[in-house]
């Protein structure tokens, strides 16, 4: 065995918490590394390069690019800094030999910045703590170094990751420097710093192939591509042999290798030990698999992945509008999108029903979720998904529910209302302190207490509140939590909405359609604002008849109505209600459409 270390290789991660600016940092470093061409514009956030991260603003998918500097390659991982997404960052960081924290100079630590950290740390990476956004008004950078400090210390991190350097920078700005007083220049300090800082490589490349695959994507013309790090050997095009999570060991062909090369990916006859790569002609591979020599082939040890916490039961559309807008609404297609979700996704679990209409998809939060749905709403397929409910175990024959430390930053004089909020939901409040007129909570809650949380602590605060949460651990169950207060408005007709009806009804609560909207018997069409649920017609139009009153020509002016994304809505609906997802709308409907048959299960719920 020849064991040497690949000198002119880096492979770092960028990790955060979500919104403190990594991927604005990566665009910045690709600008500056001179890879792109006189008259070439990197448009902003290049690396978010899904539509719905874009529209977001945060990172869902990780992703790989190299910036050359100094006759090395340094191979950037671009990471998520949401936990939902917590099983891309879990995975990615196996590529990685250091990693770059991101921290944001006046929030500090957040929980998504413990969640990634204490990956990393545990990973054995080295950090290189950043400290962004010092162009903020409210920058506090020499207290948030030691708070970082603080933090690694009670993750359990080694003498040799406590020693880690500091850089202070504005991702947005484009520069980085080691000292405050020191000019702000360009990011090159952050450069000389992970060439010095992340260890290269250790390779071994007599050594049979050892290859892991940790993203997996699909190209229509040469089918999947698999990318990971060579961890041993040589990458080349051949015969290779795939081990799965099953120990079961199955035959391939390796037809194409490609390296990283800045923005593009560029074939390569051989790829040697440390570097990362993409290879397509496997078709049967999957994240965590290991692709190894067909002569003596030796499994690496599997990607662990957090558990998921949450579940939700997806079913066809069964509502009268079935077809208008969708072109995938058949279980079996949608049983077929979710096992091509599973090839990629490793935080997602997916269980058949007693019922075949029915799937039970698990996640990591409704987020997670949330996003998978949004995309196959993108795609053509029409669902319909019950309310989320979270993951129960039983431990020590004790039943036990999944329980999330919450941080809540609000203003001081909404500190009340969140504690009174969170209270409601069981919260117990663990740590409080103030900073400059805001309030910094950090409370553990059960996870369902968290589903919709969010947006009821926005309308307490005015939109101040800025929530995080990240799992914690499984404790004994909490007890009964309060359910939504308000009942819902029902419409007892299909039709068009009419202005008439809606103005006549507008006393009884707020309305989640407009006039001339579609509405089927069944569809929840408002929020009653009383506890019980309505029955409306909000079809029925005025009579005319041919005596004059004064009203005749009253203007109707209705209120704007309430509209709800993918993920309000499931945060929103109760145990008898579902969410229509198709193409073209959002729509809240009960699960049983007719009248007769709601209250028939609910006489026979009540005995």
């Amino acid at each position: 065995m020849i064991t040497t270390s690949a000198s002119a290789i880096r492979n770092v991660a960028i990790i955060a918490h979500v919104d403190h600016g990594k991927t604005t940092l990566v665009d910045r470093l690709v600008e500056q590394s001179g890879i792109l061409r006189s008259n070439q514009a990197l448009p902003d956030c290049f690396m978010d390069s899904n539509d719905l991260e874009r529209e977001r603003g945060i990172t869902i998918l990780a992703k790989n690019i190299s910036v050359p500097y100094k006759d090395v390659k340094i191979n950037l991982i671009d990471t998520p800094g949401h936990a939902d997404f917590g099983g891309e960052v879990e995975r990615v960081l196996g590529m990685a030999d250091g990693v770059v924290l991101l921290v944001d100079a006046a929030e500090g630590p957040m929980p998504q910045t413990r969640f990634v950290t204490r990956k990393a740390l545990a990973a054995g990476l080295l950090p290189i703590l950043v400290v962004n956004k010092l162009d903020r008004p409210d920058a506090r950078p020499e207290e948030v170094v030691n708070e970082v400090f603080d933090l690694m210390v009670e993750l359990g991190a080694t003498d040799r990751q406590l020693d880690f350097p500091v850089l202070f920078a504005s991702g947005r700005a484009g520069w980085a420097k080691r000292e405050l007083h020191d000019e702000n220049v360009n990011l090159l300090p952050l450069f000389d710093a992970i060439v010095e800082r992340v260890p290269q490589p250790l390779v071994d490349i007599e050594g049979p192939l050892q290859f892991q695959v940790t993203s997996l994507e699909y190209n229509d013309f040469t089918g999947r591509v698999a990318v990971g790090r060579v961890r041993r050997g040589v990458m080349k095009p051949g015969q290779v042999k795939v081990m799965k999570r099953d120990g079961s060991v199955k035959s391939a062909s390796v037809k194409r290798v490609m390296v990283f090369e800045g923005l593009r990916r560029d074939q390569r006859p051989v790829v040697y030990c440390g570097d990362i790569c993409a290879i397509e002609g496997i078709e049967d591979c999957d994240i965590g698999d290991t692709i190894a020599c067909p002569i003596n082939p030796e499994a690496l040890p599997h990607v662990g992945v957090d558990e998921p916490t949450i579940s939700m039961l997806f079913s066809v559309n069964d509502g009268p509008f079935v077809g208008q807008a969708g072109k995938y609404v058949t279980s079996r297609q949608i049983r077929d999108r979710l096992a091509k979700e599973l090839l990629r996704n490793v935080a997602l679990r997916v269980e058949d029903t007693d019922r075949p209409e029915v799937i039970k998809v698990y996640g990591r939060g409704v987020l997670h979720l949330g996003v998978l749905i949004e995309n196959m709403r993108r795609e053509g397929f029409e669902i319909c998904v019950a309310k989320p409910k979270v993951v129960i175990k039983t431990i020590d024959g004790q039943k036990c529910e999944p329980i999330e430390t919450v941080t809540v930053e609000v203003p001081e004089v909404s500190a009340g209302k969140i504690i009174e909020l969170l209270g409601q939901r069981r919260g117990e409040l663990a740590t409080m302190e103030s900073h400059e007129g805001h309030v910094l909570m950090e409370f553990r809650c059960p996870s369902r207490g968290l589903i919709g949380i969010r947006t009821k602590a926005l309308n307490l605060t005015a939109g101040e509140a800025q929530i995080h949460h990240i799992f914690a651990a499984y404790e004994p169950w909490k007890g009964d939590l309060p359910t939504r207060i308000n009942g819902v408005l029902v419409s007892t007709e299909s039709g068009d909405a009419n202005a008439y009806a809606l103005f006549k009804l507008k006393d009884r609560g707020t309305f989640f359609i407009d006039p001339q909207d579609k509405v089927y018997e069944g569809m929840v069409v408002g929020e009653n604002s009383k506890d019980n649920d309505l029955d409306v017609n909000v079809c029925k139009a005025k009579k005319l008849t041919n005596i004059r009153t004064t009203s005749a020509d009253e203007k109707l002016v209705l209120p704007p109505p309430r509209r709800y994304t993918v993920e309000a809505a499931l945060e929103y609906i109760e145990d008898d209600e579902l969410v229509e997802i198709t193409p073209d709308a959002v729509r809240i409907r009960k699960a049983s459409l007719r009248p007769n048959d709601r209250e028939r299960m609910r006489k026979s719920s009540d005995s």
